[in-house]
């Protein structure tokens, strides 16, 4: 009989002896990755804690979309500036840790406008949160891209949450007299705002708030009307420091800085809305704070200096 220690050596030595055969299974290269990295930024104001997040970004045909300039000269100043005819819009939202409650700035999209968006409640998950830890959601407007996400599954996304909107916003988007006499995408926008908001009004979950008053205890707005009629930044400051989040003061990050003047076709009343950017920007410039936009360049915070052509968009320096 074979003792252990033979079969072992005769195994060894098969191992040894018998040529080395190839697999024949070949691996294929890397697939692409194709998604980004979870979409949230977080700094501190003073004491607070603010994280910038994602919902996701759209591309726009920015230069058909602008007015009081033509084409031409908008897709050049774009073009400048490296982006394509199709420009890649950042949607941006911003939570609000004040150690006493969470507020949400702006609701994002949900499902209205496309795969490409709605990612907003993934990214309040990836950053620590929930959508129940949520006690306030401000809107500095109504329209779709900020109010939108209000709603999932046809469920209230943040249930917990009181909803506060200034009060001229509000009433401008839910009167149904408006609505009936509103035509084209503005049409739309007030059927899309009274699926959004008039569930958080019948489950007595929201409150309005006067022009330049507090929505909340501990943050406080600003109203510039123009791109709706009550369109408000939402201020936050604490130990001197000082953020203003802007909403849709701007529409991208590059042509609106040097060319003040220029409108964009979702404007409500285009004249008050440049005058509103006008004020806002010399705000910001004479204030040094910190502002933060829904339509630049994710985070979208960074702050506004003088520049030889009118205004310059400074991004904040990742920390």
């Amino acid at each position: 009989m074979p003792s252990r220690r033979s079969i072992l050596k005769s195994a060894l030595t098969g191992l040894i002896v018998a040529p080395f055969v190839a697999p024949s299974v070949t691996f294929a290269k890397a697939p692409f990755a194709v998604v980004q990295a979870p979409g949230y930024y977080r700094l501190k104001i003073g004491s607070v804690e603010v994280t910038a997040l994602s919902d996701g970004t759209v591309a726009l045909p920015l230069a058909k979309l602008y007015t009081n300039t033509s084409e031409h000269d908008a897709q050049n100043a774009l073009k400048d500036a490296f982006l394509p005819d199709m420009v890649p819009t950042s949607v941006n939202a911003f939570l609000v840790n004040t150690g006493e409650r969470l507020v949400l700035i702006d609701a994002g999209t949900g499902g209205y406008l496309g795969a490409s968006l709605g990612k907003l409640v993934s990214n309040i998950e990836a950053s620590g949160y929930k959508v129940g830890d949520i006690d306030d959601v401000i809107l500095t407007h109504i329209h779709t891209d900020h109010s939108g996400g209000l709603m999932s599954n046809g469920k209230r996304t943040f249930p917990n949450a009181t909803l506060r909107v200034n009060e001229r916003e509000a009433k401008f988007w839910l009167s149904s007299a408006n609505a009936m006499t509103a035509t084209g995408t503005v049409k739309q926008h007030f059927g899309e705002a009274d699926q959004c908001v008039t569930p958080y009004v019948k489950a007595g979950k929201f409150e309005t708030f006067a022009d330049n008053a507090a929505p909340v205890p501990g943050l406080g707005s600003i109203l510039y009307a123009g791109h709706t009629p009550g369109h408000s930044a939402i201020t936050l400051e604490s130990e001197s420091q000082k953020i203003v989040f802007w909403g849709d003061i701007t529409h991208g990050d590059i042509l609106q800085f040097d060319e003040p003047g220029v409108a964009i076709e979702f404007d409500i009343d285009q004249k008050a809305a440049v005058a509103a950017r006008n004020t806002a920007f010399k705000q910001a410039v004479e204030g040094k704070y910190l502002v933060a936009g829904a339509h630049i360049a994710f985070p979208g915070i960074g702050h506004v200096r003088e520049d030889s052509k009118n205004y310059d968009w400074l991004p904040i320096n990742y920390a």
